[in-house]
């Protein structure tokens, strides 16, 4: 394709860090039945007494019936949580039913708060999850066939695809007792209100009437959204006064194992040179300067890393994701318009605010989000998240940039647009090997 060179710029200035995994806080008792009717808030929900606790709590029933596939992308989710079954409340899992139509997708999205496995129970399924960008947004697929199982991790973009000549379904279970679901296209083209097309246009690195096309396509698919919520996680608490990280070490586990602490020094906790601008030159006009455990070995199991983040007169750092962190920003320097969308369940509801220098902005874990640089000067933003290692996904990377790319029939009926649109998007984020 001609525009294919677009995205090696876009690439090389795509945020890198890798995935680490949390999952819902460990239970402190036998059961937490949550307490739907009480009025104090939580993460999560307040355990109902112990003495009102019945068997009903813990049961569900009706998962056996085929959910409603007439809608526009051709499938329906069974969903079975905290919501569902109080008895879940603290025990980190919940399950769900997928029904598909012939030719129905549960279009490209993502579980913030869970991983997700998933089995056949009838029809023939392909599927697939996009790593992150420092995996250069690779593409793993397989076809499944009927008891077959799948895992998709945690935070990634994934979706499913019936390709078989009969109606399909599937059965997952998630690793958090609301695993939260933000489906790609909806909140990135139709948030409420929507985000600027002008945004829009450079980040996906098009025309802005083909965002206005998409985004008018889009409005019809949000009402056919999976809806839940979002739980909290945060990576694992020390369970010691430091364990810097062993990066020689050929022991794999989540995150680092621990330096031995006669080998530790001042160095492990220090990073010098925050204070020099990144290489805005690029498409987006931005550059962001990492700190996290890859360079301060001693944040490991701290839960926290910072980053600087520079942006040219107009430039962006485009819709993204941290699937494993909060982010919080301050700006130094210049005027930056930022947002984040929240999820289908709150109906895509875009949050914006113009930010000055001084001005402090939180962008809740997992959540897309974006800045914009507005003013007639370089901006400059320093901001902290609540991981050593956050991770990051840039939405028009991994949907149009994987490697190898996604069905072009999967993403023409996930936005509700003819092939040759995804065609133009995808030349301009796929790079030939």
């Amino acid at each position: 394709m001609k525009m294919v060179a677009y995205i090696v710029v876009l690439v090389l200035f795509s945020i890198t860090s890798s995935l680490v995994f949390a999952y819902d806080p460990s239970p402190l008792q036998d059961i937490c039945v949550a307490d739907e009717k009480s009025d104090v808030l939580v993460n999560g929900f307040v355990c109902k007494d112990n003495k009102k606790v019945t068997a009903h709590d813990f049961f569900f029933e009706g998962l056996d019936k085929p959910g409603n596939t007439e809608n526009k992308v051709g499938f329906n989710v069974t969903t079975v949580n905290v919501d569902q079954i109080p008895g879940l409340n603290t025990l980190g899992i919940s399950l769900v039913r997928i029904d598909y139509a012939l030719n129905g997708q549960n279009p490209p999205h993502t579980h913030p708060r869970g991983t997700e496995i998933l089995t056949v129970i009838e029809g023939t399924l392909y599927v697939g999850f996009v790593l992150s960008n420092q995996n250069n947004n690779t593409l793993i697929t397989k076809t499944l066939n009927k008891g077959d199982v799948f895992v998709f991790p945690i935070g990634l973009i994934h979706f499913q695809a019936n390709i078989g000549h009969t109606p399909a379904v599937a059965i997952a279970a998630l690793s958090s007792q609301n695993a939260g679901v933000i489906t790609i296209a909806n909140s990135v083209f139709g948030s409420m209100p929507p985000i600027s097309d002008d945004i829009l246009a450079k980040a996906f690195q098009v025309d802005k009437q083909i965002i206005m096309k998409m985004v008018a396509h889009i409005v019809v698919l949000v009402l056919f959204s999976i809806t839940s919520s979002l739980v909290f996680a945060y990576d694992p608490s020390p369970l010691q006064d430091i364990c810097v990280a062993d990066d020689k070490s050929d022991v794999l586990v989540n995150g680092f194992v621990c330096k031995d602490n006669k080998e530790v020094t001042a160095r492990d906790f220090f990073y010098y040179g925050l204070d020099k601008p990144g290489n805005t030159g690029n498409k987006n006009g931005f550059a962001v300067t990492t700190v996290n455990v890859d360079q301060i070995p001693g944040l490991n199991t701290l839960g926290i890393s910072l980053v600087r983040i520079d942006y040219a007169p107009n430039g962006q750092n485009p819709p993204h994701t941290h699937p494993r962190g909060t982010e919080i920003l301050t700006v130094i320097e210049g005027t930056l318009y930022v947002g984040f969308v929240l999820s289908n369940q709150n109906n895509n509801t875009l949050i914006t605010k113009t930010l000055n220098k001084g001005d402090v902005f939180v962008f809740p874990i997992g959540l897309i989000h974006f800045q914009a640089n507005i003013g007639h000067t370089p901006a400059v933003a320093i901001a902290a998240l609540s991981s050593q290692n956050a991770g990051v996904i840039t939405i028009a990377d991994s949907v149009f940039g994987s490697m190898p790319p996604i069905s072009d029939d999967i993403l023409a009926k996930a936005f509700q647009v003819d092939k040759k649109v995804i065609d133009l998007l995808q030349a301009q984020f796929l790079v030939k090997p």
